[in-house]
């Protein structure tokens, strides 16, 4: 048995306050495949990339790939300010980037497994075997509690026989925004998997030592809980992806 499945299986039960959890999920044994699509609402080529990445889900299953839509800043100046965008979004596209060796950042580009996919449009699903043939080098457990005041509680515990740092993300799904200027200017686009709160990065104990990270993660004005979901992923040092797991809200 992988030991980091054996671990996380012999581990205490995940709780998130003294209620009891409405929901909660365990990373396999294999590695799932983090896609991270870095994209602009100011950027025209981007909505095809949109667009993929939203039928992921209709031909990848959440144990093959967790998806994630950030949104970054450095085209607001064109004209449409992007209302999801982040620096720290930038800012990470732009260290992945600079790990690979490269000073350049684009829109839309594409990483799985904390590497640039250029042949995203027909080789993804390949990498993303290669990914899940490899068995798991670290283990997350997810268990988010019920959404009350605007909030919802999520404990995400992980742990890797590596030197690696956790990130959270609450990403949101069914969103819709009418562009009224840049580029996109009189263009609805339709988004998926959008990264809305970002936690990280939180190191993990190099001996092995699993963390229990308790977060009360604020939920979109107006969304749905059924459009929502958390994802939680572990990489090393180096910026490769550990493992990846992604559990949507309990209604």
């Amino acid at each position: 048995m992988n030991p980091f499945l054996f671990a996380a299986l012999c581990a205490a039960p995940l709780s998130v306050g003294a209620a009891a959890p409405a929901c909660s999920k365990q990373s396999p044994s294999h590695t799932v495949a983090l896609l991270e699509l870095y994209t602009s609402e100011g950027c025209s080529s981007c909505p095809p990339a949109d667009r993929f990445v939203s039928g992921l889900r209709a031909g990848m299953s959440p144990e093959q790939v967790v998806p994630l839509a950030l949104h970054v800043d450095y085209w607001d100046y064109i004209g449409w300010k992007d209302a999801f965008a982040r620096r720290a979004f930038t800012e990470r596209q732009r260290w992945l980037s600079e790990l690979a060796g490269s000073r350049t950042i684009y829109t839309p580009e594409i990483f799985v497994g904390g590497r640039e996919e250029r042949g995203w449009r027909g080789g993804l699903q390949d990498t993303v075997r290669r990914i899940n043939a490899r068995p798991a080098q670290a283990s997350i457990g997810i268990v988010s509690g019920k959404a009350a005041g605007g909030k919802v509680p999520v404990e995400v515990r992980a742990r890797s026989g590596r030197a690696a740092s956790l990130f959270v993300a609450l990403y949101q799904n069914g969103l819709q925004t009418d562009v009224k200027a840049g580029e996109n200017g009189g263009v609805t686009l339709r988004h998926d998997y959008v990264v809305r709160e970002w936690l990280g990065p939180v190191a993990l104990p190099a001996a092995g030592e699993g963390i229990s990270l308790v977060r009360a993660l604020s939920l979109p004005a107006g969304a749905a809980l059924k459009n929502l979901g958390v994802a939680a992923f572990v990489q090393s040092d180096g910026g490769e992806v550990l493992q990846a797991l992604s559990l949507p809200l309990c209604e």
